[in-house]
C-alpha cells in the first residue's frame, strides 16, 4: 500500500477561474469525460437540452446555463488523485468563488480566445497572485475565430502582470483550426473530431515532425509555413521555461486548445498534472509556523457550507480542505472555534451532488462533513494532541440591499429556517433591525443575481415565498468598539442611517453614502468603525 507521503505526493488540487461564458465548465466536464468519469458531457448550454453538466446541480444551474455555486469533483488519472474545485463565473457569485480559492494549491485560469481577458479573470487573478499559487492558462474557443495568439500572450503579460510561456501553438482557427504544436515534443498533433459540434468522443491524434513534407497535406501549405515562422519567433524572444518561477506564481504555462471539440484538452491535463505541486504546508495562525501535510497529525479548515444538496434529506454539508495527515471515518478531532471534540462519524466524496462515503482521506482532499450547525466557514478541525489553527476566511462588503418578508406568514418556522441556513453558507448575509424579530429582514449581497437565487432555493428548498424591497443602502460598517463601550441607539447619526445586527449579534450601521459615514465618524469620537470586508467568521 501506498505511504501517507506517496498519497500525498498523489494530489493535485486546483480550481478553475474564468469571466463568464468563457467555457470553464465546459472544460470540467471533458477533463471528467477523458479520465472515464462521465460517459458523455453535458453542455451547460441551453435551456431545452435533457442533459446538463455534472458540476451544475442546482435546479437554478440547469435552467440558466450559469454556475452559481462552487462545486467539487474529485477523479484519478495517470496516477493522479485529482480533486477540481469549479467555482463560479458569474460576478455576482465572486464571494463563493473567493473562498474556494483558498482551499486550491493552483489553478487553471480559462480564456475566451476571441475577447481575451475579461473584467472577472482580471479580479479572480488577483485573489490567485495575493496567494502566490502557480497560474495555468488555457486559452478556450480555437473552433472559433480567435484573436492574434501573440496578441494574446502580451494582453496576459501586461494586464496581469505575469510572465507567460506557451506550452503548445494553436495552428489557424475556426474552421481553419488544424491543431497544435507541441514545443516540448517539437511535434504537430493534428486532431480530428467525430463530426459534431459538441464533441464527445475522444479525438484522434496524428504527429509528424515541424518541417517534414507530409505536413503540407496534414494541415496545409499555407498553415505550415505560418507555423515554422511563429515557432521561430517564439523560440528566439520567448523566456526560458522556469518551473519554479511556475511554482511560485511568476510564470504560466499557456495551453491553446477547445473544450466545446476536444482539441487539446488531454495534452492539457498530462503537462497539468506533471507541473502543478502537490499539497504544500499551511501556516498555523497561533504560532506563525507551516504545517507539514505529511508529518503533521490531521487538520484542515472549512471552507464552504451547502445546505440541501440532498433533496430527500435536506441536510447540510461542510467542505472540509484536508490541510495535513490523514483523515480515517469514526475519528476524533478537535473543533477548535467551538472548543470541543467531535467524531467524524461520516465523510463524503463529491461529483457535484453524487457522493460517495470515504472511509480515508489525505492532505489536499475535499471531504464533505455532515452539519448539524456547528460548523462557519473558515474553521478549523485538527488532531486533538496536536492543535493547530488556520487563519479566518474574510467575509466581503454586500453591495445591495433589500428587505425580504415571507408571503404566507404562518411558514415563519420554514422562512427563519431557510434564511439563517442560506446565510451560513455565505451566499447571503442577513441583518435586523435592533429589537426586530425574523419576520422581515434585510439581505445584503454581493450581485444582484443573489436576489434571485435566494427567491428560488426559498421556494424549492423551503416551500416560501417571499417579498423583495429593494434598499438605498450602498455602504456597510462594523461597530468595532467592545461591547458596552457606545451605545448604538443613542448614536448621533444621520436620519437614513439604520443601525442593525447580524445573526451573531454584531452591531453595524447601513448607509446611503459615503457622506453619511463621515458624519458618524465626526460626530461620534468614541465610535470605532471597520470595513465588514476586514471581519473574518
Amino acid at each position: 500500500m501506498p505511504s501517507l507521503a506517496e498519497e500525498v505526493a498523489s494530489r493535485r488540487t486546483f480550481a478553475i477561474i474564468s469571466h463568464p461564458d468563457a467555457g470553464k465548465t465546459t472544460l470540467t466536464e471533458k477533463l471528467l469525460l477523458y479520465t472515464g468519469t462521465i460517459q458523455s458531457a453535458g453542455s451547460v448550454k441551453g435551456k431545452s437540452s435533457a442533459k446538463h453538466a455534472v458540476s451544475d446541480w442546482m435546479d437554478i444551474e440547469k435552467q440558466r446555463g450559469i454556475s452559481v455555486t462552487s462545486s467539487v469533483l474529485q477523479f484519478t488519472y495517470d496516477g493522479c488523485c485529482v480533486n477540481i474545485l469549479d467555482t463560479p463565473g458569474h460576478q455576482d457569485f465572486s464571494e463563493d468563488t473567493y473562498r474556494t480559492l483558498m482551499a486550491a494549491d493552483a489553478a487553471v485560469m480559462v480564456i475566451d480566445g476571441a475577447k481575451g481577458v475579461e473584467a472577472q479573470t482580471e479580479k479572480l487573478f488577483k485573489v490567485c497572485a495575493l496567494r502566490g499559487i502557480p497560474i495555468f492558462t488555457f486559452v478556450n474557443k480555437l473552433d472559433r475565430e480567435i484573436r492574434d495568439p501573440f496578441e494574446l500572450m502580451e494582453e496576459i503579460e501586461t494586464v496581469l502582470g505575469i510572465g507567460t510561456y506557451p506550452m503548445n501553438w494553436p495552428i489557424g482557427c475556426g474552421r481553419n483550426f488544424r491543431g497544435v504544436f507541441d514545443r516540448a515534443s517539437r511535434r504537430v498533433i493534428a486532431f480530428e473530431g467525430d463530426g459534431h459540434a459538441n464533441a464527445t468522443k475522444k479525438v484522434g491524434e496524428i504527429e509528424a515532425e515541424l518541417g517534414a513534407p507530409e505536413l503540407d497535406e496534414l494541415i496545409g501549405e499555407e498553415n505550415h509555413h505560418a507555423l515554422m515562422d511563429d515557432i521561430e519567433l517564439l523560440d528566439g524572444a520567448d523566456h526560458e521555461f522556469d518551473l519554479e518561477a511556475v511554482r511560485t506564481g511568476k510564470l504560466s504555462p499557456v495551453f491553446f486548445g477547445s473544450a466545446l471539440t476536444n482539441f487539446g484538452v488531454e495534452p492539457f491535463l498530462k503537462d497539468f498534472l506533471r507541473l502543478a505541486p502537490a499539497p504544500g504546508p499551511h501556516t498555523d495562525a497561533l504560532t506563525g509556523e507551516p504545517v507539514d501535510p505529511v508529518e503533521h497529525p490531521l487538520s484542515g479548515f472549512v471552507f464552504k457550507i451547502q445546505a440541501n444538496m440532498d433533496k430527500n434529506h435536506r441536510d447540510r454539508i461542510a467542505f472540509l480542505r484536508i490541510c495535513s495527515g490523514k483523515f480515517e471515518r469514526g475519528m476524533d478531532a478537535l473543533h477548535v472555534q467551538g472548543g470541543r471534540k467531535i467524531k467524524l462519524a461520516t465523510g463524503t466524496a463529491m461529483m457535484a451532488d453524487d457522493r460517495a462515503t470515504v472511509d480515508e482521506a489525505y492532505a489536499g482532499d475535499i471531504v464533505g462533513l455532515f452539519d448539524p450547525g456547528m460548523f462557519s466557514i473558515g474553521d478549523t478541525l485538527c488532531a486533538p494532541s496536536a492543535r493547530v489553527q488556520f487563519a479566518g476566511i474574510p467575509t466581503f462588503a454586500p453591495e445591495h440591499f433589500a428587505r425580504v418578508s415571507q408571503v404566507d406568514t404562518m411558514k415563519r418556522k420554514q422562512f427563519v429556517k431557510g434564511m439563517e441556513e442560506l446565510a451560513q453558507e455565505g451566499a447571503i448575509q442577513i441583518f435586523r433591525e435592533l429589537g426586530a424579530g425574523m419576520e422581515s429582514v434585510i439581505v445584503g449581497v454581493v450581485g444582484t443575481l443573489q436576489f434571485d437565487v435566494l427567491e428560488q432555493r426559498l421556494k424549492s428548498e423551503y416551500r416560501v415565498e417571499v417579498r423583495r424591497q429593494p434598499l438605498g443602502y450602498t455602504d456597510i460598517r462594523w461597530i468595532a468598539n467592545e461591547p458596552g463601550e457606545v451605545d448604538v441607539a443613542a448614536l448621533n447619526l444621520t436620519r437614513d442611517t439604520l443601525r442593525v445586527e447580524d445573526m451573531r449579534g454584531g452591531k453595524l450601521l447601513l448607509f446611503t453614502s459615503p457622506w453619511n459615514v463621515d458624519w458618524a465618524v465626526e460626530h461620534n469620537p468614541e465610535l470605532k468603525l471597520s470595513e465588514f470586508g476586514n471581519v473574518t467568521f
